[in-house]
């Protein structure tokens, strides 16, 4: 494995994909704040926004009222979750037309080491550009990339400069770089460690080089000496290839609360319906359905059930989260006003499986 100095890592991070990809196929909405995602009318929530629309203050997960409220006259369409998936599966390949080393984050975004590229350029700024005018001239979208020698740093650096961005942060320049940054941009740092890091007087990640880290380990376990090498620029993680999609999700928060059981059976059968075609699709199977439901409170609980066999049908996806929601949630007794269902535990269609025979109901009476 190269030497952490000596490696050339990659994060690119597409510019407002989804609305993007939007603003691509319907001439009307290009130079518009677009939002992607539900109805400002009730309690949908944004997926995506144009850069148009963020000039308004909105943002990815807030409620799309909100979003409405900031710009009244912006454009909301709701996601074409098949002509996303079918752009990143163009833009991937072209990832892959530069290096095998590309572990793909989501839809939207991903690692490449070019440390050894197929190109044979030296430069990694000169292969993150030939790819962002690759993605340009063939899909009419835009990408930002950052260019460091750590996964870490080049997450960091390809959000410095949105959108059509290009940031490079070589090694001697990474403490200085990383040092007046917030800790919330440290890896893993969510609201409660962020939390538990300002209690320490620790604010910007230059704070955590003069802090003890067995001070560190006390308050956060393993993470502490985690982060505090990080706080330096030491991420010794690698480009990983072999991965692959873990799960399947959807979900739908509704306008108003829902008391009827049919009504929630309804919503289910729409999720269920939408993960089947897209395991259908990839060719995939999943064992394992997990139910979500948020209660008006937003209390939020999460049951899940593994099957005998891996599944695609999406009548026994439904009928699993049906049993789940009947027999260990409070469906019925208080409102509900968020239900999801994801899959895990996957399969390919082509990839070995134990045969299960299935038999009518009469042949077990007799045993």
């Amino acid at each position: 494995m190269t030497e952490t100095a000596a490696r050339k890592i990659i994060h690119l991070d597409m510019d407002a994909f989804f609305a993007s990809v939007e603003q691509r196929d319907f001439k009307q909405y290009a130079g518009k704040p677009l939002v992607v995602g539900g109805s400002p009318d009730g309690r949908g929530v944004v997926a995506s926004a144009s850069y148009e629309a963020r000039a308004f203050g909105i943002r990815s997960a807030m409620s799309a009222a909100q979003a409405k409220r900031l710009c009244p006259h912006a454009i909301f369409v709701y996601p074409r979750f098949d002509a996303y998936q079918k752009a990143s599966q163009s833009i991937h390949e072209m990832f892959k037309e530069a290096t095998e080393w590309v572990e793909p984050l989501s839809l939207d975004e991903a690692y490449l080491d070019v440390t050894d590229n197929k190109w044979g350029e030296p430069l990694a700024g000169k292969v993150a550009i030939r790819i962002q005018k690759k993605i340009y001239e063939e899909l009419g979208l835009t990408a930002s990339a950052g260019v460091s020698n750590t996964l870490f740093v080049a997450k960091l650096a390809s959000d410095f400069k949105k959108p059509r961005g290009l940031t490079i942060v070589r090694p001697e320049e990474v403490q200085d770089f990383i040092a007046p940054l917030a800790v919330s941009k440290l890896w893993g740092v969510g609201p409660a460690t962020e939390k538990v890091l300002h209690a320490l007087g620790l604010y910007k990640i230059v704070d955590l080089r003069g802090f003890p880290v067995e001070a560190l380990e006390r308050e956060l376990g393993k993470q502490g000496r985690f982060l505090f090498k990080l706080a330096f620029g030491e991420d010794s993680r690698t480009v990983e290839p072999g991965w692959e999609r873990k799960s399947y999700g959807g979900e739908t928060t509704f306008q108003r609360d829902l008391i009827q059981i049919a009504e929630m059976e309804a919503a289910l059968a729409t999720i269920s319906r939408d993960l089947s075609e897209s395991l259908v699709m990839d060719q995939r199977k999943a064992k394992t359905v997990t139910l979500k439901v948020r209660y008006s409170d937003f209390e939020t609980v999460t049951r899940s059930q593994t099957l005998i066999r891996h599944v695609s049908e999406a009548r026994l996806i439904l009928e699993t989260a049906l049993d789940l929601l009947n027999s260990k949630t409070e469906a019925g007794l208080r409102p509900i006003r968020l239900l999801g269902i994801s899959v895990s535990q996957l399969l390919n269609q082509d990839d070995p499986e134990q045969l299960w025979l299935e038999f009518p109901d009469q042949y077990f009476k007799w045993r």
